[in-house]
């Protein structure tokens, strides 16, 4: 029961507009996880970025199982295998950046695309979470359940051999 995993990794591409852009963002998060990528709609209007509420800005895949940590593995390649530390949060989970999709290992530049880079968020998890999400009997997680920013950080270094730089 105090074995950790990888919950579920997201895959965020935020265009800031709806349109064509929005179209190739999906299609890159299509190519890269094999998975049909979902928008996201804005909270909030802002009149000086020409955005209003409920509209498309971005898009995003959320990956599980086998699937989230084959992707992570090629992320982290990406990455040289470095993180810093501020990239884990309190509760052991950690985000990251990539600057652009050809980055990737077999991805080729396309010029009808442009580049594109994303934000990768990762949530770590023991067998036993589901209490706090489940519908009936909902309850908090016990204290010493919960993962620290510790042990997400010697997760991903056992894991998938990250340097985590201070």
């Amino acid at each position: 029961m105090r074995v950790i995993r990888v919950e579920k990794v997201v895959v965020n591409v935020g265009v800031g507009q709806a349109g064509d852009k929005l179209l190739k963002a999906q299609k890159v998060l299509e190519m890269l996880t094999g998975q049909k990528a979902v928008q996201t709609l804005s909270r909030t209007q802002i009149r000086d970025w020409g955005i209003r509420e409920q509209m498309p800005i971005g898009c995003r895949v959320t990956l599980r199982h086998q699937r989230a940590e084959d992707f992570l593995k090629r992320a982290l390649t990406v990455r040289n295998k470095r993180l810093p530390a501020y990239s884990f949060d309190q509760e052991g989970n950690f985000s990251f950046g990539i600057p652009d999709y050809t980055d990737f290992e077999g991805m080729k530049y396309d010029p009808e695309i442009g580049v594109y880079g994303m934000d990768v968020s990762v949530a770590l998890e023991r067998p036993g979470f589901r209490i706090k999400r489940r519908r009936v009997l909902r309850t908090r997680l016990p204290k010493g359940h919960r993962i620290s920013r510790a042990e997400g950080i010697a997760f991903a270094r056992d894991r998938f051999q990250v340097e985590v730089v201070e």
